[in-house]
């Protein structure tokens, strides 16, 4: 019998109207440096290794919506980013570009939306836990 084949989980790709600035946002964010610049493509690798983010042009791009509607672009996935101080993130990912969603479902997570409208979560670890 075959061993089945391996798989890494490398990056996650977020389409944008222009790979380079959402990736800009992203590195800036994260502080990561950037592995591939291309055109149209950009990733981002963890210093400490893992996968990364990778950034793709795509010129029919639209923002997906939060929280979900009816009929609009639906959000499939987002990030989930821990931070240790979540008022300092908020603060940080706003001064990059990005906005604080209208809709907050927790206290201890802070729904945002990059640039270009992607959401991504600010959370901070529960220190009783």
């Amino acid at each position: 019998m075959e061993s089945p084949p391996s798989f890494t989980l490398t990056a996650t790709v977020l389409d944008a109207p222009d790979a380079r600035a959402l990736a800009g946002f992203y590195a800036e964010l994260l502080n990561w440096p950037v592995r591939t610049d291309e055109a149209d493509w950009v990733t981002l690798a963890p210093p400490g290794g893992g996968a990364g983010l990778s950034f793709q042009t795509e010129s029919r791009f639209v923002p997906p919506t939060w929280p979900a509607e009816g009929g609009a672009q639906q959000m499939m996935t987002h990030l989930d980013i821990e931070v240790t101080d979540l008022a300092s993130a908020v603060g940080r990912a706003t001064a990059l570009g990005a906005s604080v969603a209208g809709f907050q479902p927790q206290d201890d997570v802070r729904v945002m939306l990059d640039p270009v409208g992607h959401p991504f979560c600010l959370w901070i670890r529960d220190a009783t836990v």
